[in-house]
């Protein structure tokens, strides 16, 4: 997955195509990611002895396939790549305007 915790991504597929938000999580082994704003479910909290339970509203989990990583420089939808700086580290660009996104 080519995603890290605090990109800022656009959804493309789904019920909140269009929207954008930042990676809060990665959940690498299912190849999924939680954004801030997107896919809003509720779900109940039990009472117990200090609260007396509710119904909240939580980011559920999306499948990485239906996100893109925003261009910092065109702020546009864009693909990742990888490439190598001048230390030999390996490095996230942008394939749009070959931006590094680290």
């Amino acid at each position: 997955m080519n995603f890290k915790t605090g990109d800022k991504v656009v959804v493309i597929a789904g019920k909140d195509k269009g929207k954008e938000g930042k990676i809060i999580k990665t959940l690498k082994d299912e190849n999924r990611v939680v954004v801030e704003g997107v896919n809003i479910v509720k779900k109940t909290v039990k009472p117990n002895g200090q609260n007396p339970g509710s119904i909240t509203e939580v980011e559920a989990p999306i499948h990485a396939s239906n996100v893109m990583i925003v261009d910092p420089k065109t702020k546009k939808r864009t693909r990742i790549g990888h490439t190598t700086d001048k230390k030999g580290k390996k490095i996230r660009i942008t394939k749009k305007s070959n931006e590094n996104i680290n």
